[in-house]
């Protein structure tokens, strides 16, 4: 039987009624046993009125109110780790281990909004004047959107929705319709937790579900992360409807290994960052610069690495690196490899031609790994978005760090060196929003920010962290004076106000 994905609004399960569904594939196996409902214009407009409902009394709730929720939620996110990872392996396709993974750094997250109360407690100047107290304080914007992408969805989600509602807000989450089921799970365990009906409600479609949410006059802010034009699109569109936008793009994240570093741990690190999770992550690492001439070392040192990766169903304990997600997508990665050698690259490593035995409708490509790259070529120029990892060649740190800032992506990157003098001047002279030194993929830690530079990033919040809490919440400056009984009345004054 057909497994049907619905839309969750107002805390309960909602039949499509648009009649129109998109195929959830398995990736390990090609088969179609899902599908999911796309919702109307009207399905939409649905899920944020029933956000805008609960709103009226979620925006009121007490912290302790909200805390007690999410603390219940952060329980059942942990007991149900397993049966989460699952939903995630069966229609993304990366193994139990990596979907495991990106529910623990989701419940990083929950764990930063269970402490909300200490991100919103305000501040007080008393006695800025004669009897005058002024306070600033921080209040929720209304219903708010989040638009995820495929390659993360459970992790992405958590990124924006706890903070979101931790804040005060209600939420409308519109998923990838590739892999839908784990959004549809996280509300159900949110309703478990004792969640109102309405403060968390997910639609799922396409464009048509998209272009509502960026133009519905009751959605006050949007979060999306994505790839760069539809960053851009969303950024622009949204803003024009004068919604708040943090919209995080694409990548192509650089790894510069200078002469001293060890190569060991550089190798071991750029084939785990380059490759985990078949590539489809936006901080994984795509592109090495080798400084100096310890280049063709580096690159038989990842090669050896790389052969010996097991390639299979993310069901099978034994296997290191799934399927990609689609089919279209399987073959667009591998056009970039198919026309590498044309383009001046030196094919040290070809996956295109890597199936698995058992399972030859799955989206299965192999590792690929292309030395002395240049700058000219589509696959260093692109984000490819698979496990096909570009090795340039600088002769100085300095090139190599002209050769990283010269890229329209500005969203991780890392230095593998044991110059600490070094380390220092690239984490403050390279253009991007994350760095990591001898760290392969520096994705922060919950209670710092994720967002990068340039085309990774439109907007001026980067996702949870401080700027998590800024985003979902808007400042309001209140000045008091309380006159004392025994005071003389002050009379007209209409000169500009002065602190005295």
């Amino acid at each position: 039987m057909t497994k049907i994905v619905n839309h969750w609004i107002g805390g309960k399960s909602v039949e499509g009624a648009s009649g129109t569904y998109g195929p959830v594939t398995d990736p390990a196996t090609g088969a179609v046993d899902t599908k999911v409902a796309f919702a109307s214009v009207d399905e939409v407009d649905a899920a944020v009125q029933a956000a805008k409902e609960a709103y009226v009394t979620w925006g009121q709730s007490s912290l302790a109110q909200r805390t007690a929720i999410l603390f219940k939620f952060r329980a059942l996110l942990d007991a149900n780790r397993d049966a989460l990872a699952e939903l995630i392996t069966a229609e993304h396709g990366k193994v139990h281990s990596d979907a495991l993974g990106e529910v623990a750094r989701g419940l990083e997250i929950v764990d930063l909004a269970c402490g909300i109360n200490v991100q919103l407690k305000g501040e007080l100047s008393t006695q800025v004047a004669s009897r005058v107290d002024v306070s600033s304080i921080r209040q929720p914007l209304g219903v708010v959107a989040g638009i995820t992408p495929f390659n993360f969805p459970a992790m992405v989600p958590m990124w924006m929705f706890p903070m979101a509602i931790a804040c005060g807000n209600t939420f409308v989450l519109k998923p990838s319709e590739k892999d839908p089921s784990a959004s549809v799970k996280l509300a159900e365990l949110l309703a478990e937790a004792g969640l109102p009906d309405g403060v968390f409600n997910v639609v799922h479609g396409d464009k048509v579900a998209v272009d509502r949410l960026l133009e519905h006059p009751d959605v006050k802010a949007v979060s999306f992360v994505g790839s760069t034009p539809v960053a851009r699109y969303i950024h622009t569109t949204a803003s024009a409807n004068g919604k708040r936008v943090q919209a995080l793009g694409g990548a192509k994240n650089h790894m510069l290994v200078l002469p001293d570093a060890d190569l060991d741990a550089a190798a071991d690190a750029a084939v785990s960052a380059a490759y985990g999770s078949a590539g489809e992550r936006c901080m994984a690492i795509s592109a090495v610069v080798a400084v100096g001439a310890i280049g063709d070392e580096l690159v038989e040192k990842i090669r050896e690495r790389a052969e010996k990766i097991k390639i299979g169903p993310g069901n099978d304990p034994a296997s290191e690196m799934g399927p990609l997600i689609t089919k279209v997508h399987r073959d667009k990665v591998a056009s970039y490899v198919e026309g590498a050698a044309a383009e001046g690259c030196e094919v040290v490593l070809d996956g295109t031609g890597y199936t698995v035995d058992g399972f030859e409708d799955g989206h299965w490509i192999g590792i690929s790994l292309l030395d002395k790259v240049p700058t000219s070529a589509k696959a260093y120029q692109d984000e490819i978005f698979g496990p096909v990892l570009c090795v340039l060649r600088a002769e100085t740190y300095d090139e190599g760090v002209a050769l990283i800032n010269s890229s329209p992506f500005g969203n991780g990157t890392a230095i593998f060196t044991r110059d600490g003098g070094a380390a220092r001047r690239f984490q403050l002279e390279i253009e991007a929003g994350m760095v990591g030194v001898n760290v392969p993929i520096p994705v922060p830690v919950g209670y710092h920010s994720f967002g990068g530079w340039k085309d990774s990033l439109f907007g001026d919040h980067h996702i949870y962290g401080n700027d998590g809490t800024h985003f979902y919440t808007r400042g309001k400056v209140v000045t008091t004076r309380w006159p004392d009984p025994a005071d003389a009345p002050a009379g007209v004054d209409l000169g500009f106000p002065r602190n005295h």
